[in-house]
């Protein structure tokens, strides 16, 4: 069974900072990307920042250069440093692995934690 946590959301002023981690447990044979998507009330959830294996990485645009993803494979984590933060980055946040998991077949799935909330607020 697949599960993933989310830590270290919260409550932080315009042009702060926070640092999201996620963290994975369960049998993988193989994790292909890991990433952190967001989902503001009455929006749809969107694709945030992204991660691979390789270490290749890609953001949203709104992000770029403020959001730095990064990995940490050996212990099937991944992280979000958030940094000038704005009110329009408040959402819930959710860790999403793409991975092959042992004994589900050799297709990838999506995996999704519960998320954490961020709220950017004066």
């Amino acid at each position: 069974q697949v599960r993933l946590m989310e830590s270290g959301g919260g409550l932080v002023q315009p042009g702060g900072s926070l640092r999201l981690s996620c963290a994975a447990s369960g049998s993988f044979f193989r994790i292909d990307v890991m990433g952190w998507y967001r989902q503001a009330p009455g929006k749809q959830r969107e694709l945030v920042a992204i991660i691979t294996s390789s270490g290749s990485t890609n953001y949203t645009d709104s992000v770029k250069g403020r959001f730095t993803i990064s990995s940490d494979n050996a212990k099937n984590m991944v992280y979000l440093q958030m940094n000038s933060l704005k009110p329009e980055d408040t959402a819930v946040y959710i860790c999403n692995f793409r991975a092959v998991v042992i004994g589900g077949g050799l297709a990838w799935r999506d995996y999704w934690g519960q998320g954490t909330q961020v709220t950017v607020s004066s």
